[in-house]
């Protein structure tokens, strides 16, 4: 260790990189020690999901289990009661509130941590890192370089992918009519009120959006279109913690293939209902477990599950806030919201409005609608071996990170964290956490599961950094 003391870079201020930072400044693996902080967006501690300022924007979690530190389990709900004491452990609160305690445990972290350890956000666009022998250098789209022993990428939601159309069709993609990305701060200014809207998806982000607009004074009909029309499930509000069915996971490895473990589901469902349970309590037994489940299906039952059950599975377990259930079936009952399951085939943009043809889903012929505005609410572009996004692709590109089979994330130590390069090697200095874990785990978006491997992931830098210098830099090698 050089006399500067190591440096630790975080790349992405979300859930995950503001986790980190906080641990590593509690509980700093080695002095002296820098933690740089880095984020493309001035908005710390917030990310996409966080950085709202919609009140209508909830949390999908209870409060109670989005505590961040390990052994605090309840510290969100206590930091959202000061605010309003009425809020409940089954509440579903905003938002923006829980950026705002994302962000006070940040920087309590910063002024609190002990001698030696400094902190440092900055505010950049990271397109490059470039290995120096014991750590790399982050290259920022302004020209600056940062040097850093480690380097941690926490990032994962990016803009979604546009919509696959004939290649005369995608120069719609450049228009003002369409937005690729709801959830940047400009995106829906030029959405006029008056003129109908088509939201491609039908998940939690068209809700959130049907919301936002709704509350910017949108009068004008929309119309939520996807592949098969699934429509968000919301959770029931619970006085009394679930009952969850322990055997369920064990009668799913029993058979570890997606047929068998559709029937497995079933059937508890078939069951709990004869019994006066809810088909929610026996998707949540499966929370814990669902790791152990990916795991044992092989390469080809994962496959199947992709292509034939993955959008089942992710409307019923990630669910909305009961509060915006019930909005969005009031929306629908108004009939001012309109679903529609099928595909689009193309676009005839014209000077007041976006003519766009569709195919609804098991139809031959197509159909046009007239809209506004086109807006992708498809969720992040999720696929690591196509995205456009420069860091990802420099470090395909360069070797430095390797996609999984099946495009869901990357390909990560389990232990360490650390990014395995094109040579199957675990690199001794990049690590990750976040949504691309799911390639890993499957389940690797809620909090309650980043947090923990968020604590894994500090565990492990603390453990390499804690080595005699000798070791670490044999390890290193």
């Amino acid at each position: 260790m050089n006399a500067a003391g190591t440096t630790i870079a975080i790349i992405g201020a979300g859930f995950c990189g503001t986790a980190l930072a906080v641990q590593l400044l509690r509980r700093p693996p080695v002095l002296p020690l820098k933690i740089v902080l880095v984020n493309r967006s001035g908005l710390m501690a917030r990310g996409v999901a966080y950085g709202t300022r919609m009140e209508n924007h909830v949390l999908n979690v209870p409060a109670a289990r989005m505590g961040v530190l390990p052994g605090e389990d309840e510290g969100f709900l206590e930091f959202a009661r000061r605010h309003d004491p009425r809020i409940g452990g089954g509440s579903f609160v905003s938002r923006r509130l829980y950026g705002d305690y994302l962000e006070t445990l940040l920087t309590e972290a910063a002024v609190n941590a002990p001698a030696g350890c400094q902190f440092r956000a900055v505010v950049g666009d990271v397109e490059r890192l470039v290995p120096d022998g014991h750590g790399g250098e982050l290259w920022l789209a302004n020209g600056d370089r940062l040097r850093a022993d480690q380097v941690v990428l926490a990032l994962g939601h990016y803009a979604p992918a546009d919509p696959a159309v004939p290649e005369p069709q995608r120069g719609f993609y450049c228009s003002p009519r369409y937005v690729r990305d709801p959830w940047r701060p400009d995106a829906l200014w030029g959405v006029k009120s008056e003129q109908p809207v088509l939201l491609i998806g039908s998940g939690l982000t068209m809700l959130d959006i049907v919301l936002d607009l709704r509350a910017r004074g949108h009068v004008a009909p929309i119309h939520a279109l996807s592949r098969r029309g699934l429509l968000p499930l919301a959770h029931r509000e619970l006085e009394l913690p679930p009952v969850y069915d322990a055997e369920l996971p064990r009668r799913m490895m029993e058979r570890p293939n997606a047929r068998h473990y559709l029937r497995a589901l079933r059937e508890a469902v078939a069951d709990a209902a004869r019994q006066g349970g809810d088909w929610r309590d026996v998707i949540g037994a499966l929370r814990g477990p669902t790791p152990a489940l990916w795991h044992a299906l092989s390469g080809h039952e994962r496959r199947r599950f992709m292509r034939h059950l993955r959008p089942y599975w992710e409307v019923h377990r990630h669910r909305c806030a009961p509060q915006l259930g019930q909005r969005f079936e009031a929306e629908r009952a108004s009939g001012s919201l309109h679903l529609v399951a099928g595909r689009i085939c193309g676009f005839d943009e014209r000077p007041d409005r976006v003519i766009v043809e569709l195919r609804r889903r098991g139809a031959a012929a197509t159909e046009r609608l007239d809209v506004g505005a086109v807006i992708n609410c498809s969720g992040p572009e999720a696929d690591t071996r196509r995205s456009r996004e420069p860091l990802l692709a420099a470090l395909r590109g360069d070797g430095l990170a390797v996609p999984d089979e099946l495009g869901l994330g990357l390909r990560i130590d389990p232990d360490s964290y650390a990014l395995i390069d094109g040579q199957g090697i675990a690199s001794p200095w990049l690590r990750y956490v976040g949504p691309f874990l799911r390639a890993r785990d499957w389940e690797a978006t809620a909090v309650p599961e980043l947090r923990q491997h968020v604590t894994r992931l500090a565990d492990s830098l603390r453990a390499t950094l804690s080595q005699p210098a000798g070791e670490r830099l044999r390890y290193l090698i």
